[in-house]
């Protein structure tokens, strides 16, 4: 089976196995999912979503973070890691969204960019989820580990292993792909141990045999 034939195989099973597939960083706003993103670096969905709801009853604009105290910001994230760092980036890509977007996170790929702290994968969530703009693939290491393990492709760089997803999958689906991928790979297709035997794509999927075999051999010893 060649590359585009098992994404297209892919495209079509994998919204059966997850019709419910969606972002599991809770937000309200553009805003609020830009940040919640920010924070999700080096930590989990889960962690971050207990973090929220204090925050943003707390910090309710960009106003309201650019001028945030940094030590009181600073304390309100330290739970997610890398707190310092994460605030710094915070006051200051909320200062730019005040000073150069009218207070509006801005919609368009170089101008998220552009922001302090928001790198090409946090732009593609911002992008797709809160303005259904299908910009790009986010690359996280789910979506890193599941297309290599599925054969499509054979990079390591999050930025190549992109450009390879999107010459594979049609623009409708980059912004359902990663959460495919994400879900898949938080309940069955684990970094350590996946699931192969269980697994609803192990007949599109070159790894699962190797997998299956590997588990059979230390079975056997």
């Amino acid at each position: 089976m060649t590359r585009p034939e098992r994404t297209e195989r892919l495209v079509e099973v994998l919204p059966r196995v997850y019709p419910e597939a969606h972002c599991e960083l809770d937000f309200k706003t553009p805003l609020q999912l830009l940040i919640a993103t920010i924070l999700s670096a080096q930590c989990t969905d889960k962690r971050v979503n207990l973090v929220t709801p204090a925050l943003f009853a707390r910090y309710r604009s960009a106003t309201d973070f650019a001028s945030a105290p940094p030590a009181d910001l600073e304390k309100a994230i330290q739970s997610t890691g890398f707190f310092r760092n994460k605030a710094k980036s915070i006051r200051a890509a909320a200062a730019m969204i005040v000073n150069e977007h009218g207070g509006q996170v801005p919609q368009t790929m170089a101008e998220l960019h552009a922001l302090p702290g928001v790198g090409r994968k946090t732009a593609n969530v911002v992008l797709g989820n809160a303005f259904q703009k299908d910009e790009g693939i986010v690359v996280d290491t789910h979506v890193a580990r599941l297309s290599q393990r599925l054969g499509l492709t054979k990079q390591t760089d999050a930025v190549k292993i992109e450009q390879d997803l999107m010459k594979l999958i049609p623009r409708a689906h980059w912004t359902n792909w990663s959460h495919w991928l994400i879900w898949h790979g938080r309940r069955r297709c684990y970094a350590r141990k996946p699931d192969c035997t269980n697994c609803e794509v192990l007949r599109l999927c070159p790894s699962g045999p190797v997998f299956i075999r590997r588990g059979e051999a230390r079975a056997s010893e």
